[in-house]
């Protein structure tokens, strides 16, 4: 094994050797995976395509492989797919925007104590003034990301609310979870794919683990 090959495909069928180092929590977290994947108030298709977004935001190589190979064979096509990705673009991407009205908070020292208020939101119209073409090519983005298109938006707002849990980001998670619900998705449905976001930050985090096993191991 070269030590330059940080990451090939092959690397990941020592994920297995974890059932015999940790057996008791590997087993539970298999468990836990399939039933967050499994059927339920949303189909095994958006589920996967769920994840592939998650994955694209944790930035996973393994984890990309394999739900996208799970997505084909639940006939997603490369346009779901594409979509899927781009939602989980503009999430990541408007995590970091939306975080800068904490940026403005700092930089203005205004005093308050709370880190996160759902008021201090507005102050986001304020990047229009201080780098206004590059906000507005943002918000363009943003906007034709999340319109219907081969995806219903009650679909890409389910994969948002996923992407938002993963990132962190309480505004986002505020905007489309209250997004999805004005889509018509379920409390039932906006949780399954919040477990669907927590299986996949947890599996990015197992998966990396073939890396780990490969470094004690050089």
């Amino acid at each position: 094994m070269s030590r330059e090959e940080l990451y090939r495909k092959s690397y990941f069928n020592r994920i297995g050797e974890l059932s015999d180092l940790v057996p008791d929590a590997f087993k539970a977290f298999v468990q836990f995976d399939k039933l967050a994947l499994s059927e339920g108030k949303l189909t095994k298709k958006l589920k996967e395509l769920i994840a592939i977004a998650v994955a694209h935001t944790t930035g996973c190589p393994y984890c990309i492989d394999v739900h996208v190979t799970a997505a084909k064979s639940e006939s997603v096509t490369k346009e779901e797919m594409s979509e899927a990705i781009l939602v989980a673009t503009a999430l990541k991407a408007g995590s970091a925007l939306a975080h800068g009205v904490n940026a403005l908070n700092a930089y203005d020292e205004n005093g308050e104590d709370e880190l996160y208020k759902a008021s201090y939101f507005t102050r986001l119209r304020e990047f229009s003034k201080l780098n206004g073409d590059v906000f507005k090519a943002f918000v363009d983005f943003d906007a034709k990301t999340m319109k219907e298109s081969i995806l219903s938006v009650k679909e890409k707002e389910l994969i948002a609310v996923a992407v938002a849990h993963t990132t962190g980001c309480p505004y986002c998670i505020d905007i489309h979870t209250k997004g999805a619900k004005e889509a018509h998705a379920t409390k039932e449905e906006i949780a399954e794919s919040i477990l669907v976001a927590t299986a996949l930050k947890a599996g990015s985090a197992l998966a990396h683990s073939v890396n780990a096993l490969n470094a004690f191991d050089a």
